[in-house]
């Protein structure tokens, strides 16, 4: 066994280191907070550009379809010919 005793009491905390944990610990609260409202923003902004974006991109994409599907039933009218 080691010969280092343990100290079964706890060690008094100054104060002053008490009042630097809890300070800093509000500070990174705050700063969270300040910083997550931020990005939740521009975040939001994204989503609404991107659901614009969509509807355009999404009726290219059927457009598209419509085409690749018209071609290809040509395509078949020919080979049955």
């Amino acid at each position: 066994m080691s010969t280092a005793q343990l100290n079964p009491r706890p060690v008094r905390v100054s104060p002053l280191i008490k009042f630097g944990r809890w300070s800093l610990l509000g500070a990174g609260i705050l700063w969270g907070i300040y910083h997550q409202n931020r990005f939740s923003k521009r975040e939001a902004e994204i989503r609404e550009i991107e659901a614009r974006e969509k509807v355009i991109r999404d009726a290219k994409l059927a457009e598209e379809k419509k085409r690749m599907y018209e071609a290809e039933i040509k395509m078949l009218e020919e080979l049955s010919k």
